[in-house]
Order: structure tokens, then C-alpha cells, then sequence
């Protein structure tokens, strides 16, 4: 089954707070997204699953709203949390003192399906907080390595906690405009391995045993690529590291992962994406890129469809 995900980041701050939400009201928000991705037929397309990844208070009144429906109306789509926290309740250890923090536990109590671990912006902001500590942990080759896999090592912590309370995990990886270095494609593609490679030996410790009835699918986002003015990677880019993606899971931990598009499934590169055979989605936040800039379930819709067009 192909995978949509579509990450809802803070999307229900409302435009006059400086968000890009058109109403005041998020519940509402969530609800009329809910409710129109429904009237699109979304959570009934053949071998196609959509997955909401949503802010916390975001999450109860939208499975809310997902119940209204028939089950035939909305098998298809799933609600995921954003993030979950490294360390977890657990009857008879810490009954929740995570103050700020989300639990798996309480991510599975509240209905998600799904976690997002290992964002480019989860990761941004974790190497902030050690650069706050050491400001020049960027300035060398050396020392860039050994923060990422300090990053990578909680990633993996956060990846056991969500699996063991019983979620699906999208796990997220990619490369750095560092890590990628310059030269030709050629050049660099030892480089773009090594970095992938790093973050998924760490991230992926210790799940081999923890996959039934449970799905890891791996993410892609090519960092150095996403931001206004950045230029995307092309198809020869994608099928490389997809390709080198799987190739790593499969001999380090024996199974073969779905890999989605985590650099931004657009209209504009749906359909060249969708040919790649060793990718099996996409991520989606942002369908409208003009004018007063907005997610709407409509350019989903067309997303969707240009991707199984």
C-alpha cells in the first residue's frame, strides 16, 4: 500500500497570529480538514493510505470527527502524532511526570496510529540546544559527526518508546548541505551515503524484534534542498538514495522499508516521483505556495491524484 503523510506542523495558528490557519478557530480547522478530505473520497482509495500527523490538541477532535463517518468512508485514513518524547510511562516506573513533553502512551491513548520521529526540524532544533552548550559543534567535519549521532541516538530512543506502545513510525533521515558536500553528483554520493547510513544504524537500533503487527516507513527529506529558493533534487537523486535507503535497512536489520518522499510531494513533482520505483509516497504539509500560502484538502486531492495518475 502506498503512503501519504501529510504533516500539519502548527498549520492551526490563525493568519492574525501570524500563522496560515483561515479560521480563529482550530477545532473547527481540523474538522472542516477532516470533513472535506472525506468528501474528496480520501479514505477510500485503493491501496492508498492517508495519514494526518497533527499537532496534540489537535488529535482527539479529529478522530472525533473521522467517527461521524462509516467505516467504508474513511478506512483509509489514519491520525499521527508529531513527535514522541524518549521516555515513556509505564505502569509500576513514571506514572507521567513529562511535563511538555508527549508520551507514547499517552500518543496511543489518545488514537494516533502514527508517530513522526526524527523531523529535519526536530533534528534542527535538538542540535540547537547542543550548540547552546558547545556554539562550535558545526565548525568541523568531526565535530558535526558526533552531534548528529547524539541526535540520532535520542531519535532512536523516541523510535523504541513509539513502537513499544504499539504506533507505527514514520522515521525521518536525510542529508545536510555539510553533509552532502560540494563537487559533482559522483562525488558527493559516498558522503550523502555515509550520513544516511549513520542516521539510520542509530535510529534503527534494536526495532528488528519489534515490527509485528507494526510498520516502519522511512522518510527521505533532502535538508539542503527544502526552503524558499532551493532547488529540488531530480529523479536520478531520489531513485539513488531510496534505493541506497533500502539496500542499508534490508542487510543491517532485515526488512525491507517503504521509503517516502519527505522533501515535499507537490503537484508539480507527483508524477515524476510516483515513477520512481523504490519510493512508496510522499509528505505532504503545503498545497498552496502563492498568495496567502495554505494547506486545503483540495490541493491534496489533486496531489493524490497526479501521484496515482
Amino acid at each position: 500500500m502506498k503512503q501519504i503523510f501529510v504533516n500539519l506542523k502548527r498549520f492551526d495558528v490563525p493568519r492574525q497570529l501570524g500563522g496560515i490557519c483561515p479560521v480563529d478557530d482550530p477545532k473547527q480547522w481540523i474538522e472542516g480538514i477532516i470533513a472535506e478530505s472525506v468528501q474528496y473520497g480520501l479514505g477510500q482509495l485503493p491501496n492508498l493510505q492517508v495519514t494526518f500527523l497533527l499537532p496534540e490538541a489537535l488529535i482527539i477532535p479529529a478522530k472525533e470527527k473521522i467517527a461521524c463517518y462509516e467505516n467504508e468512508q474513511v478506512k483509509n485514513i489514519s491520525i499521527g502524532c508529531q513527535g514522541v518524547y524518549r521516555e515513556n510511562v509505564a505502569p509500576g516506573g513514571n506514572f507521567g511526570a513529562f511535563t511538555t513533553n508527549l508520551p507514547a502512551a499517552a500518543a496511543k491513548n489518545l488514537g494516533c496510529a502514527w508517530a513522526l520521529i526524527g523531523h529535519s526540524e526536530e533534528r534542527k532544533d535538538k542540535l540547537g540546544v547542543i550548540g547552546r552548550f558547545e556554539p562550535l559543534y558545526n565548525d568541523t567535519d568531526e565535530m558535526r559527526t558526533k552531534a548528529a549521532r547524539a541526535v540520532d541516538s535520542l531519535i532512536n530512543e523516541e523510535v523504541i518508546k513509539a513502537l513499544d506502545a504499539d504506533l507505527n513510525v514514520l522515521l525521518c533521515v536525510g542529508e545536510t548541505a555539510e553533509q552532502r558536500g560540494g563537487g559533482s553528483f559522483a562525488e558527493q554520493q559516498p558522503r550523502i551515503k555515509a550520513a544516511l547510513e549513520d542516521q539510520l544504524t542509530s535510529g534503527l537500533k534494536g526495532v528488528a524484534d519489534k515490527l509485528l503487527n507494526r510498520d516502519v516507513v522511512i522518510g527521505y527529506e533532502p535538508v539542503w534542498a527544502i526552503g524558499p529558493g532551493k532547488t529540488p533534487p531530480d529523479g536520478e537523486y531520489i531513485s539513488f538514495v531510496s534505493a541506497y535507503i533500502k539496500a542499508v535497512v534490508i542487510e543491517k536489520f532485515g526488512f525491507d522499508p517503504a521509503v517516502v518522499y519527505g522533501g515535499g510531494l507537490k503537484e508539480e513533482n507527483a508524477g515524476m516521483i510516483a515513477q520512481i520505483k523504490t519510493i512508496g509516497g510522499g509528505l505532504v504539509a503545503l498545497t498552496k505556495f502563492s498568495g496567502d500560502i495554505a494547506f486545503e484538502p483540495a490541493g491534496l486531492k489533486n496531489i493524490i491524484k497526479k501521484y496515482v495518475d
